[in-house]
Formats: structure tokens, C-alpha cells, sequence
């Protein structure tokens, strides 16, 4: 396995720093920079092509890091001076491996859907730690996809990935920028899947969540922190479900993720209900 070591901060580092902070290049090299022993065991289980690892070459490494760095097999390893790599971690105990990660497209992350899917979309989502904390939402409560739209955060910045924590790795995901894309994925969703339910999600006085039958395949449109859902996807739902809130509550509304997260709980609890039925 071929082995660089970087003793100064020469294009390789440079490149390593704009990974971690610039979007526009991430994606045009098409890869992205991961720390943490989650998130490599995760992207590792779940089959992530691994292009590099960054790793000190003045220090000792654990048994962890040298089993994956003897078995993971990579294009190239770069060995850095362990201050490089306390510069590069956002981590306050520095990590001891960094991965560079290839990027996926829309078309390898399509996963192959059960017979009575559930798939949530998150409509234009602005805060980094709100889109991490929905992927590991929609790990836990068994969300097979999540679609995400419009001009957003990149789901590729550090802080999504570590908010989601280990479960970036886990949810496939898809990128669609317009209405467009979105409408025919959606036909396409209602041919294969008649039974097929879209939901919008508003605070408004709608319909309860737990009043709709969510045992059929389902749809979740989830709106913007700010916005809400646009227009269109208001539209183009079939019912509008709200989560009831207590009365006497100051609180008109719940974060996104959190609102989310009660909603993928009711989908799963309805669920277990009808398969226990």
C-alpha cells in the first residue's frame, strides 16, 4: 500500500484543509474527510469506498487503528507530523486516523426499498447540526431514505456527519435540486407503490399526526427550519399532518428534527401495532 508522509504543509495538506472546509472543492474532488472511530467503523460496515487515511507518524497507534490500516485497502496513506493532525481535528482529543472518503452519487445510493417503505424529505435544510441529528433519526426509527432538496447545507460538511453520529453511513440518502426532479421521483414512487401516502408537514392546525394511517407506504415531506414546507410540496400532499401541542404551552412550534423525530415515532409505532395485529 502506497505510503506518503507530508513534513510540511504542501499541496497535499492544503487540499486535506479545503476538504474540511470548502464545499465547493469537496465536491470537485468528490471526496470528504471523516474522523472518530464511529464514523470509520460505520463507513467501513456499510461499504464506503475508503481512499486514504491521515494518520501520525510520530506517535503510536492503537491496535484499532492498525488493524484498519492493515486491512482497509485504500489508493494512498499520508503519514503527518501529529501537530498537523491536531490542526486538522476538530476533535478536543485529537483523532488518530482520518479517512478520505469518496463522495456517492444519487444512483449508488438508491437502495432497494422494502415492500412498504417509508421515506422522509428534507425540504431546503439550513443548520448543520439539525440534518445530522434527522440521519440519525432516521436510523433509529427505521426511515429507509431520506430525499433532501433545494439549495441547502451540504450534507458533506463535518459537523452533519458528526451530528449524525455513525449513522451518515447507515441511511441512504439523495440530492434532488428542483421540483422537477422531485415530481418524477415521486410518479415513480406512486406507480411502483399505488397505495403510496404523501404527507406535508406544517405547524398549523392540520391533522393530527397520530389520526392518519401511517401503515401504508409512506412519503414524510419535512419543511425548511425557517420557511417551512414551499409551496409546492404543500400542494402536492395528500393530508397535512401537525403534531397536537399542550394547550397552555409558549411554545408554538418544535425544532425540525425534533418534530421529525415524534412523527418517525409514530410511523414505527403504528407499525409494530399492525404487525403484532
Amino acid at each position: 500500500m502506497k505510503t506518503q508522509r507530508v513534513s510540511s504543509k504542501n499541496a497535499a495538506y492544503q487540499k486535506f484543509e479545503v476538504l474540511l472546509a470548502n464545499r465547493n472543492k469537496r465536491h470537485k474532488y468528490n471526496e470528504f474527510m471523516v474522523e472518530g472511530v464511529r464514523n470509520i467503523n460505520e463507513a467501513i460496515n456499510n461499504d464506503w469506498k475508503i481512499n486514504s487515511f491521515i494518520y501520525p507518524h510520530d506517535k503510536k497507534l492503537s491496535e484499532w487503528a492498525m488493524d484498519i490500516l492493515q486491512n482497509v485497502n485504500t489508493d494512498i496513506n499520508y503519514e503527518l507530523p501529529e501537530q498537523f493532525m491536531v490542526e486538522l481535528s476538530d476533535k478536543e482529543n485529537t483523532s488518530e486516523l482520518i479517512a478520505i472518503i469518496k463522495m456517492k452519487s444519487n444512483i449508488e445510493s438508491d437502495s432497494r426499498l422494502s415492500n412498504n417503505p417509508v421515506i422522509a424529505l428534507f425540504d431546503r435544510p439550513s443548520n448543520k447540526g439539525n440534518l445530522g441529528t434527522m440521519l440519525r433519526s432516521c436510523d433509529a426509527l427505521g426511515i429507509e431514505k431520506l430525499i433532501i432538496t433545494g439549495h441547502c447545507v451540504d450534507i458533506y460538511e463535518p459537523d452533519v456527519i458528526g451530528a449524525s453520529m455513525g449513522s451518515f453511513f447507515k441511511v441512504p440518502f439523495v440530492r434532488f435540486s428542483d421540483n422537477t426532479d422531485i415530481d418524477k421521483y415521486i410518479s415513480e414512487l406512486k406507480t411502483k407503490y399505488p397505495a403510496l401516502k404523501v404527507i406535508g408537514t406544517t405547524e398549523d392546525n392540520k391533522t393530527n399526526i397520530y389520526e392518519i394511517d401511517l401503515t401504508v407506504p409512506v412519503l414524510l415531506l419535512i419543511g425548511n427550519e425557517t420557511d417551512g414546507l414551499n409551496r409546492h410540496y404543500l400542494e402536492i400532499s395528500d393530508i397535512l399532518a401537525t403534531i397536537p401541542m399542550n394547550e397552555q404551552s409558549s411554545a408554538s412550534s418544535l425544532n425540525v428534527s425534533c418534530a421529525a423525530t415524534v412523527m418517525f415515532y409514530e410511523l414505527n409505532r403504528q407499525r409494530n401495532i399492525h404487525v403484532i395485529n
